[in-house]
């Protein structure tokens, strides 16, 4: 079955299973919020019981009722797709971390569906607000229940940008140069610590440009989704769609803005 051909049915039942799926989730890490211990598991990496149970619990709803379904989640433990015809599911069952090992409120859960080389169904849930940003291809993007649209900023200079920056940057690094010439040629700067709540504030219209040079396929499969159904332009370093694979990535309300983005910070001639 082609991904394209998927029917609405199907994608509105896995839309339902996804949101069971966070749901469950989100119980998790509120009960846990301020009473998690944390251990290093890379170089200024860190994962929490909250993040492993979080993705205990989704793993067993998608597996229950998905049985034949690859899953993909950040803390490991996963069943890739045996065959490319095969769907997938995309888990970061804590987006934001090291804001939650240390008391801040922002956070996210981000489950994807893909198929093949294309995502189908996207869900981003701030645990802490209530807030749920869902999508399905081809019918549009939603803040619990009622649509969003990206914004209508067309300039640089009016844009409200968020930024995602690794947890240690060295002074030369791309990720300084970004953030100086972001901070230069825009209106202001946000590092929020959620790579997928940037996507999902940007896809309903909260911010108007949104970059990230370490992203992971975790961080961004639902994200992209959502901009992409709320009207807005999500590519590759090159300008290129992103792929199903994630990486780093460039996001804005629309293609103007993204290349006048671009140009700002001399990655385009």
């Amino acid at each position: 079955m082609e991904a394209a051909r998927v029917q609405p049915k199907e994608l509105e039942h896995f839309l339902r299973i996804a949101n069971k799926a966070v749901d469950l989730a989100a119980e998790v890490l509120r009960d846990k919020f301020g009473r998690v211990e944390a251990r290093l598991k890379g170089h200024a990496d860190f994962v929490t019981e909250a993040d492993t149970e979080s993705q205990r619990v989704v793993c067993e709803v998608i597996h229950a009722e998905f049985p034949d379904h690859g899953f993909l989640g950040e803390e490991g433990g996963n069943f890739p797709p045996e065959e490319e015809s095969t769907y997938f599911w995309i888990l970061d069952p804590l987006d934001g971390t090291t804001n939650y090992i240390h008391g801040v409120p922002f956070f996210s859960i981000s489950l994807a569906l893909a198929y093949r080389d294309e995502v189908l169904v996207g869900v981003v849930l701030d645990p802490m607000l209530n807030e749920r940003f869902t999508a399905v291809r081809g019918g549009g993007a939603f803040l619990n229940g009622r649509p969003i649209r990206v914004s209508s900023v067309t300039t640089l200079g009016e844009a409200l940008v968020s930024i995602g920056l690794p947890p240690r940057v060295m002074a030369d690094s791309a990720d300084v140069r970004w953030m100086v010439q972001s901070a230069v040629h825009c209106l202001s700067l946000r590092r929020t610590g959620s790579a997928a709540l940037n996507m999902a504030y940007l896809a309903a219209g909260r911010f108007d440009v949104s970059w990230a040079l370490t992203t992971k396929v975790w961080d961004v499969a639902a994200g992209s989704l959502l901009i992409e159904e709320a009207g807005g332009v999500v590519t590759n370093l090159k300008g290129e769609p992103l792929s199903v694979k994630g990486g780093p990535y460039v996001a804005a309300a629309n293609r103007g803005l993204l290349e006048e983005f671009f140009r700002a910070v001399g990655f385009r001639s």
